[in-house]
Formats: structure tokens, sequence, C-alpha cells
């Protein structure tokens, strides 16, 4: 035996590892470092990295900046708390208020003229106020000015009857109204968007990472490499190499750009929610990827194994494709507008759909701990079944070339 098979197919014991386990840890790393090596990976990679940091900073400036200001000026103030309770009205509304008092309504309409005041309330004799202001002030400042003059006109009201406007502000401080929800689920629009992208994530990792293995197994089957890979080792031990390899290679990239978008969506303000809530949300991501790619690249390797040239490859794999689509779109068009329902949750909890819908509900929240475990449960239960199913027809069909082969034939070996 040559120098170069002996170095990838070692004996079996050797450095402790059983044969079956160190030949498909070679082929695993193979595949790993093939790939990682390749510019095209590199490339997309960084590619995807500086996108996710733009689509951060572009989500924070389109945001902008929620906290309306306006600067006002008063004239002739009816009562000595006059500004506090101007601010007091604008905090009432979520607009910050800034008063001032200026001398007369001549030299205040020359600041609002020139810039220094947004806003001028001049009270009239009627016990009216009027507003002047250089250019439309905007609905939310408009109704923290009229709450302004309104709060401005009882307290002197109540002035004029003898009372003391410190009581009617006191009153009024705590005649807030507390409102209680009577739905039992309430959804962050935060983590709603979240869990769309989370849901994108995987449908896009599966679907990439699937067809890349369905690609890998054709490439040697059409090169003629795969008769000199199964000269030494077995065919279950390529495909699980194979799919272990590109897994890696899966599960790293998937890391890093997840973490690299949870931490730019963070540090640029786009994302507010606690780090323990995005901590759980992108364990849970990487699970079901795990689970996800563990499933369906077992497939992936089956159907490509029917076929011996790339551009066959569509039609074979295009009813899995359709699975992982169909979960992706239930989620992605029902769970927005309605997180609590009844079909994408049962969905959720059926194997082949979960790696899509399950990681979606979890980021959105609400779900109950025993429905992902069931999930999860499931989903391990399918695997060993699909590696038996997915080694026999890859095994029966990896060696034959030419004509498409038929699944019948492929599962009964003929």
């Amino acid at each position: 035996m040559s120098e170069p098979r002996d170095s990838g197919h070692g004996a079996a014991g050797q450095e402790g590892l059983p044969h079956p386990m160190r030949a498909v840890l070679l082929v695993a790393k193979r595949e790993l470092v093939t790939r990682v090596r390749s510019k095209a990976f590199r490339i997309t990679t960084a590619i995807a990295a500086v996108l996710l940091v733009a689509a951060a900073v572009g989500g924070t400036l389109l945001s902008g900046d929620d906290d309306v200001t306006a600067s006002i000026g008063l004239v002739d103030l009816p009562q000595d708390n006059a500004l506090a309770v101007v601010e007091a009205a604008g905090t009432a509304v979520d607009v910050t208020l800034e008063p001032e008092e200026v001398g007369d309504e001549a030299a205040g309409r020359r600041m609002v003229e020139d810039g220094d005041l947004d806003v001028l309330l001049v009270r009239g004799r009627d016990g009216g106020f009027t507003a002047y202001s250089d250019d439309e002030l905007g609905t939310e400042i408009e109704n923290a000015v009229n709450v302004a003059a309104v709060r401005l006109a009882l307290d002197a009201v109540v002035s004029d009857l003898g009372g003391t406007p410190q009581q009617v502000d006191e009153a009024l401080a705590g005649a807030r109204v507390e409102t209680v929800s009577l739905q039992t689920d309430e959804y962050d629009p935060e983590r709603l968007a979240i869990g769309a992208i989370a849901g994108l994530l995987i449908y896009l990792a599966l679907l990439m990472y699937g067809q890349v293995v369905a690609q890998g197994v054709v490439e040697e089957k059409s090169s003629r490499i795969v008769e000199l890979l199964l000269a030494t080792i077995k065919p279950w031990q390529l495909m699980a190499g194979k799919v272990l390899g590109i897994g890696l290679l899966g599960i790293g990239q998937l890391a890093l750009l997840g973490g690299n978008g949870f931490a730019d969506g963070t540090i640029t303000g786009a994302i507010t929610i606690s780090a323990s809530a995005l901590g759980s949300i992108f364990v849970w991501l990487v699970i079901w990827f795990l689970l996800g790619y563990a499933m369906y690249a077992l497939v992936f390797a089956a159907c490509g194994a029917l076929v011996s040239r790339q551009e066959d490859i569509g039609a074979v794999v295009t009813p899995i494709t359709m699975v992982v689509v169909i979960g992706y779109v239930v989620g992605i068009s029902v769970l927005p507008s309605d997180p609590a329902n009844g079909f994408a949750r049962i969905l959720s909890m059926t194997p082949v759909f979960a790696p899509t819908l399950m990681p979606m509900r979890l980021s959105i929240g609400g779900v109950p701990l025993w429905e992902p475990l069931l999930a999860v449960l499931g989903t391990l239960v399918v695997i060993p079944a699909l590696v038996w199913l997915s080694g026999r027809i890859y095994r029966n069909a990896v060696l034959r070339t030419g004509m498409r082969v038929k699944l019948g034939d492929a599962l009964r070996g003929d």
C-alpha cells in the first residue's frame, strides 16, 4: 500500500481511534479544509459580514431619533410654576418641551423668526392661547402645546377660584391610566423581526449546505474519484464524512455571521432586548441548524448519488427543497401576524418542519419549554432512520454512472 493511501486511511486503532471513525474524520477534514481554503467561501463570508454591519447601521440611521423636542417661549406667565407645568405637559405625551420666559410678545416673535424658539405661546385676554411658529409644528409638538395650554388655563382658573395649582398638579399626576391587556400572549415587534431573521438564516443555511453536499457527491461520482475512495473506505463512511465536514463548515459560518449580526445589532442599538434573551435565541438557532442539517444533508447526499451530472441535481433535490421552503413560507407568512397560530404550532413540532419553524417561534417568544423539547426528541428519532435509508441509497447508487438511478432500484440494490 502506498504512503499517501496509508496516511489517509490508516489501519484500525491508529491514534486510539477505530478504523471507521478515523475514516469518517479524515473525509470530514478533507471536506472542511478544501472548502475553507477556497476563495469563493472566504469572499462570500466577508461580503455577508459586511452586509450585516451595513444592515445594522442602516437600520439605526433610518430609525432616526424618536425623541421629539421643541423650545417654547411663554409671555406673561400666569403662575409661578408655569415652566414646570409646560415641561410636565410635554412629558405626558412623550414630547420634550423646553420652556423659557420671554419679555413680551414682540420679542418672542423675533426669537421665533430667528430660529431661537420653535413656538411662542401667548395667552389672550379671553383666557385662550395663541401659538406662533415659523413653520409647521408637526402633530406631536402641536398636541404637546395644546396639552400645555390646557394645563396653564386650568391652573389659572383654580387660582382665580382661590385654590392652589400645586394641588391640581398633584391630582393630575395621580390620575394616570394603567392599561391591562386581557391578551395572555404579548409579542414584542423587535422579537418578531428577530424571529423572521432567524428563520431566514436557517432556511438559507439548510438549502445552501444541502446543495453543497449533493454537488460534492455528484462531483466525486462524475470524476470517478469516488471509486478510488471506496477502494479503501466504506460508502457510509464516505457519506458520513462528507456530511460532517460540510456541516462543520456550515456551523462555523453560521456562528460567525449570526454572532456578528447580533453583536452589530446590539452595538448600534438596532437590537435592544436583553443579552440573556439574545443568547437563548442564538443557542436555539445553532441547535436547530445542527438537527436540520443532519436530517436534510443525509437526504441531499442520497439524492446526489442518484445522478451523475451536475445538471440533473435540481430534478432529484426539488422535492426535498420544497419541504424546506414550505416550512419557511408558513413561518414567515403566518407567525408575524399570528404568533400563536395552531397550525404553525403543530408543524413546528413536526421533525421535517421544525428546523425552520421552531427557531422562529422561539425567537418570538411565548413557547412552552415542552414544545421545543418534543420537537428535538422527534427529530433525534428521525435522524437514525434517515442514516439507514440514505446510507442504503448512497451505497447502491454512488458507483452507478450514466443514466439516473431510479429510487426503487437504489433501495433494492438492483
